[in-house]
């Protein structure tokens, strides 16, 4: 019995299982078991196969972004619209069969975007280079989900599904679990709020499913067994992920309407160029990216060019990223802008930055 088929008897199990007090345990022993086996399944088999070619492609700019979605959606039009680079788009499926990267040149940042080739049900178990697909999608900073307007929700939840079964988690917080395997003193088990969801007794099951015997848990919000195998397995990506939905000009207003209003979606149009500037601004927020500028003494700062950092960047990530000897030698800074009380404001290296703030770095 392969690992696919074991995977497929314990989805029918937890299927077929009733809910209620007396399976929690079984049902939370299932889940452990699964993914268990989806971890394997991850896994690069040890046999020596040729050597495919590469697919992922070099990390540029200033963060990344990965466009996800079933075949003819629209994702090789609309890398076409938004950056330079042309990437073919016809209208069969999969046009494109390996990674296509562009450049989106937006408020002074550069964003790789990264055309990925269509998703087909059963990626994660290796359909359809579904695997390098899903691979690339968790170096990424943001993913974006195309879909087709015409199909509803049918499309995000298969995608959805997909994703989580290859442990990229979407618009979700890491679980704030404190987890410590030990080397004896069996399991400790404490938690500062009333859970509803998780008991001792399940906690252990799953740890000895896992073989730990010895372990400090520490549960600090009211979590499901499922974020617990998360956090047992650690292997898991959280990453904010944008719903496009394209092909507006096929569908009703009222359609148009309900998808703008569910939350994280954006509605858009590649063949009528219809709110892509809307789509780009949504994109920013979910970078979270900061510009800063910088100047020197006695002149006007410099606006044509800005450093990009993350946001809550600090003023030693602005010296780091500008030279690495810099921080060793930094005296202190003059900062304008919104994160200082009055402008200018002399602040030290915990400074944290704010967007579109000047810097002005005074050496030893």
């Amino acid at each position: 019995m392969g690992i696919l088929e074991k995977i497929s008897e314990i989805e029918k199990e937890i299927a077929r299982t009733q809910k209620n007090k007396a399976t929690e345990y079984h049902l939370g022993l299932l889940k452990a078991k699964l993914a268990k086996y989806r971890a394997q399944l991850l896994e690069p088999s040890k046999s020596a196969s040729s050597k495919g070619e590469g697919f992922d492609v070099m990390k540029s700019g200033d963060a990344r972004v990965a466009l996800i979605g079933f075949p003819s959606v629209g994702k090789s039009t609309f890398l076409s619209l938004m950056t330079s680079t042309a990437s073919e788009a016809a209208s069969y499926e999969f046009t494109t069969l390996t990674c296509i990267p562009g450049v989106i040149e937006y408020k002074g940042a550069n964003i790789q975007l990264l055309d990925l080739p269509g998703i087909i049900e059963g990626a994660a178990q290796g359909r359809g280079r579904g695997r390098q697909v899903i691979a690339v999608a968790r170096t990424a900073d943001v993913v974006v989900m195309m879909l087709d307007a015409t199909k509803g929700d049918v499309q995000r939840s298969l995608l959805e599904k997909e994703l989580e079964s290859v442990g990229i988690r979407l618009n979700k917080h890491k679980p704030n679990i404190y987890f410590k395997p030990k080397k004896g003193g069996g399991i400790s088990f404490n938690s500062t709020v009333t859970l509803t969801q998780c008991s001792e007794k399940l906690v252990q099951l799953i740890l000895h499913e896992y073989k730990i015997f010895n372990a400090e848990v520490l549960f600090r919000e009211d979590c499901s067994p499922d974020e617990f195998i998360d956090v047992i397995v650690g292997n898991r990506v959280y990453m904010p992920c944008l719903y496009v939905y394209n092909k507006i000009d096929q569908i009703s207003m009222e359609e148009v309407d309900r998808l703008a209003r569910k939350p994280n979606s954006v509605v858009i149009s590649c063949g009528m160029k219809l709110n892509l500037d809307y789509l780009l601004e949504m994109l920013w927020e979910y970078l979270a990216l900061t510009c800063i500028y910088t100047k020197k003494r006695g002149q006007r700062p410099d606006f044509s060019d800005a450093i990009i950092l993350r946001k809550g960047a600090s003023v030693e990530h602005v010296c780091h990223r500008i030279h690495r000897s810099l921080a060793s030698q930094f005296k202190y800074a003059l900062v304008w802008g919104t994160s200082t009380k009055y402008s200018p404001q002399r602040v030290g290296l915990t400074h944290t930055m704010e967007h579109e703030d000047v810097i002005q770095i005074v050496k030893k």
